[in-house]
């Protein structure tokens, strides 16, 4: 389940999505096969190539791509979450989740 995002901040991931654009969305997260950790950064993009070679280019397995029918993502979790986000320069993001 998601935790502390606005409609408005879904939505515009959304959108970004839909347009073929690298997206990201960080919100809390709460699932008991992962212990301690408390947020995911879903890494969205509507482009499958593009998201596939996102992926690619930092290490990450495309084979765990969420193929959803409209937005499909990438999941971000721990320490690998606070890695792109320094490197995506996603400061508010890192600082509001206390990432």
């Amino acid at each position: 389940m998601a935790f502390g995002i606005a409609r408005r901040e879904l939505n515009a991931w959304k959108e970004k999505v839909a347009r073929g654009e690298i997206a990201y969305l960080t919100h809390y997260w709460y699932e008991p096969r992962f212990p301690g950790i408390k947020t995911v950064t879903k890494v969205g993009c509507s482009d499958l190539e593009r998201l596939r070679s996102w992926c690619a280019e930092r290490g990450l397995n495309p084979d765990y791509i969420h193929y959803r029918a409209e937005f499909p993502h990438y999941d971000l979790i721990g320490a690998k979450q606070k890695e792109i986000l320094y490197q995506e320069r996603l400061w508010e993001q890192m600082e509001r989740f206390g990432i």
